[in-house]
């Protein structure tokens, strides 16, 4: 797969703090890649270098095969950069707002008014175009902030926490609207904090913490990675302060805890799950349920990092 997004060292100073340490990631054409690391990690740093808006302390950065140092006027065009935070024009009108910006970039003529009803229909706000900006809900604000960087057609879109502050409604929204810029072929980086909706989303993950990329890959790769401990959900038939003490004493097990009725049991990557029924057998309790819960991008996450901030 050609890399659209490709980074080799990257190192980004601030006096004697390091933001970013020796980053190399490849994120390739048409991939939605989740950025992913607490506050203060290194995620915003690296994505406004990305959108040329700061200047690397070393290391090289290419986009489309174009270098950041000294093709950075080329990559421009090429992207569509949305920050965490953005202004909003509160008293224009949202085809105003997006006229604006459809003509700093040189769109002119009936190819504007085409681009610009394109972009409504995309983010489903037609219906809005001729609304106050500051009468839009925060959700809709959102998703006119993502119109605003689609007017260009840019091939790669840098998206720095696009859900942030959302309710959960308008949060689906915006997840739907990115799996669907992804259809299109665009190449998305997206970074949040709202960990299982990237999970299901993106075609590959990159975990950063203190500055350091601490992985990238699929989300199956880094629950194989992650290994360590397995989480079991048991359902007993009999007494649970009984099954708890049973279980708590059978080799491979961590923890036993109750929960909602139920018993949830920490066990060693290699244990035999049928140790269970067996042990709460011999003690004359039944077995109604035996699960193992899935390991999520969440789970992954916390294991990967120490909740430390740069």
């Amino acid at each position: 797969m050609p890399g659209m997004i490709e980074i080799e060292g990257l190192k980004k100073r601030y006096g004697a703090t390091e933001a970013v340490q020796d980053l190399t990631l490849k994120i390739g054409q048409g991939e939605i890649f989740g950025f992913i690391g607490p506050n203060g990690a290194g995620k915003t740093t690296t994505i406004r270098i990305l959108a040329t808006l700061l200047a690397p302390s070393a290391g090289l950065v290419r986009i489309n095969g174009l270098s950041l140092g000294k093709d950075a006027a080329k990559i421009r065009p090429l992207i569509g950069y949305m920050p965490d935070t953005f202004g909003v024009y509160e008293e224009m009108l949202v085809l105003e707002y997006l006229e604006f910006f459809a003509a700093a970039y040189g769109i002119r003529g009936p190819k504007r008014a085409q681009v610009i009803d394109d972009v409504l229909q995309l983010t489903d706000l037609t219906s809005r175009r001729m609304a106050v900006i500051g009468d839009l809900s925060r959700g809709m604000q959102q998703r006119l902030g993502l119109a605003r960087v689609l007017v260009h057609d840019p091939k790669v879109l840098l998206l720095d926490e696009p859900a942030s502050g959302l309710d959960p409604r308008a949060r689906i929204e915006i997840r739907e609207l990115v799996r669907e810029l992804g259809r299109m072929g665009k190449t998305i980086l997206l970074s949040s904090h709202i960990l299982p909706e990237l999970g299901s989303l993106c075609t590959r993950i990159g975990i950063i913490e203190k500055g350091v990329l601490r992985f990238q890959g699929t989300l199956a790769e880094a629950v194989q990675k992650v290994g360590g401990e397995r989480e079991v959900e048991v359902g007993v038939k009999g007494e649970p302060s009984l099954a708890e003490r049973v279980l708590a004493g059978v080799a491979g097990v961590g923890s036993v805890r109750q929960e909602r009725g139920n018993l949830r049991v920490t066990v060693d990557a290699s244990f035999d799950l049928s140790a269970i029924p067996e042990a709460l057998g011999r003690q004359g309790l039944g077995t109604t349920l035996l699960k193992e819960r899935e390991i999520d991008l969440e789970d992954v996450f916390l294991r990967m990092t120490k909740g430390s901030l740069a």
